[in-house]
């Protein structure tokens, strides 16, 4: 019995634990607001971040409009390199065509000087024809041998005048006789040889008043010509009409 009565004073006396009375609410109110309460943290975090933007002076859209101007401005000078680069180019291929065309033309001027040259000396000759030297006499004038790129050859001009203004045309030939030094001794080279002498139509010769010779002959590349001596045949005759010695140091 007072067991009994222990617990009734337990549970309903002044010992008793409080009790406590909660209304009751349904699922869905506690789901809206707690969705309500994320929803205003959200708004409040942007609100702080766009806030904090526009307190630092940085606002994505001016950046994207400041960036669109940078990229229309590096677009408009990448077009105007372009161009300069263009019209650079251009520069420099008429430039370099007219350069071409100079150094054409310098070369003309010079060829025509050389060639003017030569026509005064060949004037002066001519004027002197009739002034000296006897009827019909033969003359080699401004003999020249200039080597070639090639070891070995070499190229001669030479100018045969005829004296007197009444001289008959002359046909003949010409022979070379060349002093060579091959290997330490001495080589004499006759061009064209003998036998060649009358088929050889580089070495013929047919003028009246004068004749410019020009041609190439080829020596062994070691030796050295040391000197030489231009004949002159009239028609089939052995016997030189001229011979005309050059000394070559």
């Amino acid at each position: 019995m007072n067991r009994k009565l222990k617990t009734f004073l337990r549970r309903f006396g002044i010992d008793a634990p409080q009790l406590s009375v909660r209304p009751h609410m349904p699922w869905y109110w506690r789901w809206m607001g707690m969705v309500a309460i994320v929803a205003a943290t959200c708004g409040v975090a942007w609100f702080t971040y766009d806030f904090g933007l526009e307190y630092a002076g940085f606002r994505k859209g001016e950046a994207t409009k400041l960036r669109e101007q940078l990229d229309e401005t590096v677009r408009r000078q990448q077009d105007e390199l372009a161009e300069l680069n263009a019209r650079t180019a251009a520069a420099e291929r008429q430039l370099q065509m007219e350069r071409a065309t100079y150094g054409d033309l310098a070369k003309q001027v010079k060829a025509l000087a050389q060639e003017n040259a030569t026509l005064k000396e060949d004037l002066a000759f001519f004027q002197s024809l009739t002034a000296t030297g006897k009827e019909g006499a033969i003359s080699v004038n401004r003999f020249r041998m200039l080597p070639e790129s090639v070891p070995g050859e070499y190229r001669y001009q030479l100018l045969l005048v005829q004296a007197g203004e009444r001289a008959k045309e002359f046909h003949g030939r010409l022979q070379f006789v060349l002093n060579l030094q091959q290997d330490g001794r001495k080589v004499t080279l006759m061009l064209p040889e003998s036998g060649r002498a009358d088929t050889s139509k580089e070495y013929q010769v047919n003028f009246k008043l004068f004749q410019r010779v020009e041609g190439l002959f080829r020596i062994a590349p070691n030796a050295t010509v040391k000197g030489l001596q231009v004949r002159i045949f009239e028609g089939n005759s052995d016997t030189p009409k001229l011979t005309y010695n050059v000394t070559i140091s």
